[in-house]
């Protein structure tokens, strides 16, 4: 976390900010690609062999393909994680927010060349394709394809943000494990056992698809696992405290009477508020009693009360 906040001061300007918006248009743009044209959409996809031929970009636009097919029940849970996604940023920052995400894309991508140079032909067979290992050679063969082609292929047809859309989730049930949500403007349930939910259908991922489908899970969510690691180590606040307290300055400076005009700094010597001379600056006397603001020329000739 040290790293993070000596990084944060140093490129926090270059953050994007409203992340998750740009994600979901990201999805949005990638469902349209998919009911205009597959192959438009195909082309876009992470696939290991076609990068290593040149075709760099799909290093980026893989990220428009949609965790799952359309339907109502997407829609409302990407309005959902825009929720999430959005409070998270608001919390932590855009920042630490924009370097959660990305490092999740990035730990996909990684998984997705280590299961192309790790795995041989043999395990794409049985494990990614449900065939013999004879059938896949003839597969490659009847589309004049080589095995490296074929590997590739397959894995971009299983590669999706969907588990990085599933750790934005984790973090934030992590933080808030007692908020409550309307499940599909319905059901009120807690995030925890939304989280819960999660957990044991990754579980049930990692148990279905066999090794190949584990890597890519636990890689993807291996941001999930760094961050979680880091925040509780970090002997500073926590993001639901650092929450809270930004929360309370809020209140408070919104709870802040207003002086006449609508001004919120007033000199308790003149009188003088930013009204009055916008080149004033104010500040409070941490040797007075209670809230006493001083402008700039009185800051340091007051009597202290």
């Amino acid at each position: 976390m040290k790293l993070l906040n000596k990084l944060e001061r140093k490129y926090g300007k270059y953050a994007i900010h409203n992340l998750t918006l740009y994600l979901i248009i990201g999805y949005v743009i990638g469902y349209v690609l998919e009911m205009i044209n597959s192959d438009w959409y195909f082309a876009l996809s992470l696939d290991p062999y076609l990068i290593l031929k040149g075709q760099v970009w799909r290093l980026v636009t893989w990220v428009i393909a949609p965790p799952s097919s359309l339907s109502i029940f997407t829609i409302i849970m990407l309005f959902f994680y825009y929720s999430i996604g959005t409070t998270l940023e608001n919390t932590w920052g855009a920042f630490k927010y924009n370097v959660y995400l990305f490092s999740g894309l990035f730990f996909t991508i990684v998984a997705v060349f280590i299961i192309y140079f790790a795995f041989p032909f043999s395990t794409f067979a049985t494990e990614l394709a449900g065939i013999s290992e004879a059938e896949f050679l003839e597969m490659a063969k009847a589309y004049s394809k080589t095995i490296a082609e074929v590997k590739g292929a397959i894995i971009s047809q299983y590669v999706s943000t969907y588990y990085i859309n599933m750790s934005i989730f984790l973090l934030f049930a992590t933080l808030f494990p007692e908020m409550q949500v309307m499940l599909y403007f319905v059901i009120p349930v807690k995030i925890k056992w939304l989280a819960y939910l999660y957990v044991l259908l990754m579980i049930y991922d990692m148990y279905y698809f066999g090794w190949i489908g584990r890597i890519v899970v636990i890689v993807s969510l291996f941001n999930f696992l760094l961050f979680f690691i880091m925040i509780k180590k970090s002997k500073g606040l926590s993001l639901k405290e650092r929450k809270r307290k930004a929360d309370y300055h809020k209140k408070v400076y919104t709870a802040k009477a207003m002086y006449e005009g609508g001004a919120r700094h007033k000199c308790a010597i003149c009188g003088r508020t930013e009204l009055d001379d916008p080149n004033l600056t104010f500040r409070y006397c941490s040797k007075c009693s209670g809230s006493k603001e001083y402008c700039n020329d009185h800051l340091f000739s007051h009597e202290h009360v």
